[in-house]
């Protein structure tokens, strides 16, 4: 198992204090902590297809190998649940295109999610808190709106065979509430060019769904659909130099993830793929907003440093 560096962490919508990496600069982070490979996002500032020609998507391509790195995938953050037409046609261009950047920078996957509401800016720092709260289908019934993301797939994966890029679809919410959902799509849609990007924290943060035995069933379940994986926590570190994590926000994540079931489940059935590590959220402790330089940085180092003893041990 390889591990990888999400570009979200980089691109400055969790933080102020500095402006966001470039993609050089990412890429530099990610080799300067001793990571294996790096995930683009593909949207501003770091990967929209709207600014990554083919001339741009070749410089970040070379960048990468020369520094050692793999790109071990890329990320839409595509929404089809809708019964709008035009907000799926747009959503399916963004993805096409997308698909065509991935095949340019020799990006073997894909991570489509089923839905998303995305994110707004406040006061210089993202939040999910208001899309949350206004986000609408229209009055669309659940079954019209998995049909929707159905249909959505099917043609995605006639654009991913032709680019040679396998889609990993997440097990991320809305709409997808567990790691079933996810199955399910992927059995729908019944193509080798539709697989799993499959989270442990996507699972939940509850008793039942980060116990051992839940994370190893799911991990033996989703099997070798999985061909890309996300990790998204905080950590701190002990004078004796053991690294261990921490609780993001204890309203949000009262059950920390089970990373070592994860890990030693994902073992177990020859999953040799990326755990790309992303800092997703806004980083707040003890009553305060941190910053990339303060904060982030160090939460780079430090999961790369607890990831590797896990797949090592």
């Amino acid at each position: 198992m390889k591990i990888g560096l999400y570009s979200i962490s980089c691109s400055g919508v969790w933080f102020n204090d500095r402006p966001a990496l470039t993609v050089e600069e990412f890429v530099d982070t990610a080799k300067k902590y001793g990571y294996d490979g790096v995930e683009i996002d593909l949207k501003r500032p770091h990967g929209s297809p709207i600014d990554l020609n083919s001339n741009r998507c070749k410089e970040i391509r070379d960048y990468v190998k020369s520094s050692g790195l793999e790109m071990s995938a890329v990320a839409a953050n595509n929404n089809f649940a809708s019964i709008v037409p035009e907000q799926i046609e747009n959503e399916l261009l963004m993805v096409k295109e997308q698909i065509r950047v991935a095949k340019e920078l020799e990006a073997p996957v894909l991570r489509l999610f089923a839905a998303w509401r995305g994110i707004t800016m406040k006061n210089g720092i993202a939040t999910y808190e208001t899309t949350a709260a206004h986000h609408t289908y229209y009055g669309a019934l659940d079954y019209e709106l998995r049909q929707s993301i159905l249909s959505c797939l099917r043609e995605c994966v006639g654009w991913a065979e032709e680019a040679g890029v396998v889609l990993a679809l997440q097990n991320h919410h809305p709409l997808i509430d567990d790691y079933h959902d996810m199955l399910d799509f992927v059995s729908w849609v019944d193509s080798p060019w539709l697989k799993c990007c499959f989270d442990a924290p996507c699972c939940g943060w509850t008793e039942e769904k980060q116990s051992s035995e839940y994370i190893s069933t799911a991990v033996k379940e989703v099997g070798s659909l999985q061909v890309l994986s996300h990790a998204n926590a905080e950590f701190v570190e002990q004078p004796d130099g053991s690294i261990e994590m921490i609780s993001f926000d204890p309203h949000i994540q009262p059950v920390l993830t089970n990373y070592p079931a994860f890990v030693k489940a994902s073992k177990e059935i020859g999953y040799s793929g990326y755990l790309n590590y992303e800092f997703c959220h806004m980083p707040f402790q003890h009553g305060k907003v941190l910053g990339y330089t303060n904060y982030i940085e160090n939460q780079i180092r430090l999961a790369q440093l607890y990831f590797r003893r896990l797949i090592e041990a």
